[in-house]
């Protein structure tokens, strides 16, 4: 048994020497990439053990041995930003490097409002996207991967890409405005690594030891870590595979055909929800048709359809022919229809629409037309649908849908601890969304995750810049608890670090979408708070009007701000709206707000004493208007209860 071990391990020796038989890179050192200015810059990778490596930058050479186990890195001296440079790296082999850039290097991370490219907002942003030319500003994106057990050695993949024509598109959209806004203030290149990942939780991107303190999320990790329960949750996933599948009528009688013969239709409204509409908790496929007319004149340019907002997936077919699908709920459904499918009179537009949990159909509030140049068909009202598969329910383990990228230090492992060598300025952080059920967790979950990166990089004041949640869902007239508003406050229970910074957001939101549009807004507003904190503009204002302090005054509650700026106003010049007042009793009413100086004065006759107040304390308030003469929004309060983000 010892001769076996013994003998695994060399072989596994021997298999690792071979890998790195020749120097190499880790991904993100390749052509291209920006390094950190006024920092020492770190060049590592593997090579043979004691292979003897050589790196050349700006006519200085730095030279180390490999280590037993094939790692080596060089330490740069720290230089200001200039380029484009090359490196060379030689050891049994030769590397060069080409078109490198010094400059301000920011990690930006977190879930899919981060992710969100410029070309899904390619409508809103068609100008910026068009006049995109900054060589200067580059990201690079890492690849998607998740790894529950080990941290890994380097990142899945990705490149380094320029803000032009031919890339914008990709970038994200948020990073992409911080980054611009910065280069127009300090004219230096701008590197963004994006390692972002939609619908994850906070935890995913957390180390081990920085979930320690967290028993229920650590007891997750050492779970995972366990050969004998992934075999049996890969056993219990094989079983479920095995269970038959009913076919989509819809695709086997192809409904979707020129050619087919409606039998058995019903009408139902678009936009709308099938579960409005008389289809009972239905999870399946629903199919739904139209017929439209388009005149001659509109096949003379190139046209597109907007079908809104879907849930959760689609495929939609003109005239018989696929022009475009959606494999999941949240991005607006812009396809552009390729030419000669459309004809001059009658058009068959179907569309097979998927829902997995919830309400299936079609989002509210949404642009659903057919578009050529100036002229549009609108394509809202009456529909006829047919289900073509209905979900039974699998009566299955909750855990055979273990998804692994949402798992405790998953992220971590394997698209952040391999890239913290890279120097870097500081962090962006936009997520939160799949956290807000846990806001009281939450509230110290990402002060540990703070303190865990600056640790990882070894630098314990680097800049950490977050965004708070924007308003979503239904709004409610009338003052309400708020599981988002709570998880506001448990975000900003950050602030307390030093060298944190948040953008408010509060007033950006979408009802309906959890992924609004104004993203130039939430980038300008990161780098508006980047420039007071990173780059030492102690005058700029950064941040909209914050609570202070509360004095009882009889029947008044007079409320004190910080970062008021040059004064407080409002954005539409009506009074301040969404501010709550409640005595003893907690029952909050509305209360009438006026300012004074830079403070709001509050009554409100149905709280003759009162002794707490709220603002934009909501999913999704209506009308958040209070901001400073700067414009930057006041962020949404309470003092009823303020233990709950500490």
């Amino acid at each position: 048994m010892i001769f076996k071990r013994s003998f695994a391990l060399f072989t596994a020796i021997l298999i690792s020497i071979a890998a790195h038989a020749e120097v190499s890179l880790p991904v993100i050192i390749s052509d291209g990439m920006v390094l950190q200015r006024n920092q020492k810059i770190k060049i590592w990778g593997w090579a043979s053990p004691a292979e003897h490596v050589k790196v050349q930058f700006r006519n200085r050479k730095f030279e180390t041995i490999a280590s037993v186990d094939g790692k080596w890195l060089v330490t740069l001296p720290a230089i200001g930003a200039g380029g484009p440079y090359s490196m060379t790296i030689d050891g049994s082999n030769h590397i060069e490097l080409k078109d490198i850039l010094v400059g301000d290097v920011w990690l930006c991370s977190g879930q899919s409002n981060m992710v969100h490219q410029m070309e899904l907002h390619k409508i809103r942003y068609a100008k910026e996207l068009a006049s995109a030319n900054n060589p200067s500003i580059r990201q690079f994106a890492v690849t998607n991967k998740a790894n529950m057990q080990n941290t890994q050695a380097d990142i899945p993949g990705g490149s380094w890409k320029k803000a032009d024509s031919a890339n914008i598109g990709g970038f994200s959209a948020v990073a992409y405005f911080f980054a611009n806004k910065l280069y127009e203030r300090y004219h230096v290149p701008i590197g963004l690594i994006n390692s972002s990942w939609g619908g994850t939780p906070i935890e995913a991107w957390m180390s081990e030891e920085s979930l320690k303190n967290f028993p229920d999320i650590d007891r997750i990790v050492k779970r995972n870590r366990d050969t004998a329960f992934l075999n049996s949750l890969q056993k219990k996933l094989s079983a479920n595979k095995d269970v038959p599948r009913q076919e989509d009528r819809g695709l086997t009688e192809k409904w979707f055909s020129t050619e087919y013969a409606p039998k058995g239709w019903r009408r139902i409204a678009v936009p709308g929800y099938w579960e409005d509409q008389g289809i009972n908790n239905l999870d399946g496929v629903v199919w739904y048709r139209r017929e439209i007319n388009v005149p001659e004149n509109m096949l003379k340019e190139p046209a597109k359809i907007f079908l809104g907002r879907i849930v959760n997936a689609d495929v939609v077919y003109i005239n018989g022919k696929q022009i475009g699908a959606t494999t999941y709920m949240y991005p607006q459904r812009r396809y552009n229809i390729p030419p000669n499918v459309l004809k001059p009179g009658k058009n068959l537009v179907v569309v097979q629409v998927t829902n997995y949990a919830g309400k299936g159909g079609f989002v509210l509030d949404k642009p659903y037309q057919l578009i050529s140049g100036l002229d549009t068909i609108d394509l809202t009202g009456y529909w006829q649908y047919k289900v073509g598969f209905v979900s039974k329910p699998q009566n299955q383990p909750a855990d055979v849908g273990l998804t692994v990228q949402n798992q405790p230090t998953a992220l971590f492992n394997s698209m952040i601890k391999p890239i913290s060598n890279y120097s870097i300025k500081g962090f962006v952080w936009y997520q939160g969304e799949a956290n807000t059920g846990r806001p009281a967790q939450y509230a110290k979950l990402q002060p540990a995750m703070i303190a865990d990166w600056r640790l990882k990089w070894q630098m314990p004041d680097a800049p950490f810049l977050f965004v708070q949640l924007p308003g979503y869902m239904d709004m409610n007239y009338l003052p309400s608890e708020s599981q988002w508003a709570a998880f506001r406050e448990a975000q900003a229970n950050s602030l307390s670090l030093p060298n944190t910074a948040m953008a408010v957001a509060i007033d950006l939101g979408e009802w309906n979408d959890i992924h609004p549009d104004a993203k130039k807004d939430v980038g300008d507003r990161l780098a508006i708070a980047a420039e007071k904190l990173a780059y030492g503009d102690k005058k700029i204002v950064a941040s909209g009007p914050v609570f202070q302090s509360a004095t009882i005054n009889g029947n008044q509650i007079i409320v004190s701000f910080d970062a008021t700026g040059s004064g407080l106003t409002t954005k539409d010049g009506e009074p301040p709206q969404e501010f709550a007042v409640a005595g003893a009793d907690k029952v909050f009413a509305w209360a009438k707000a006026v300012i004074s100086g830079n403070k709001i004065i509050l009554n409100s006759a149905e709280v003759p004493h009162p002794l707490y107040v709220r603002y934009a304390w909501a999913d999704n308030p209506v009308n958040p208007n209070l901001i400073n003469n700067e414009g930057l929004p006041a962020m949404p309060f309470r003092t009823d209860k303020p233990e709950v983000a500490r």
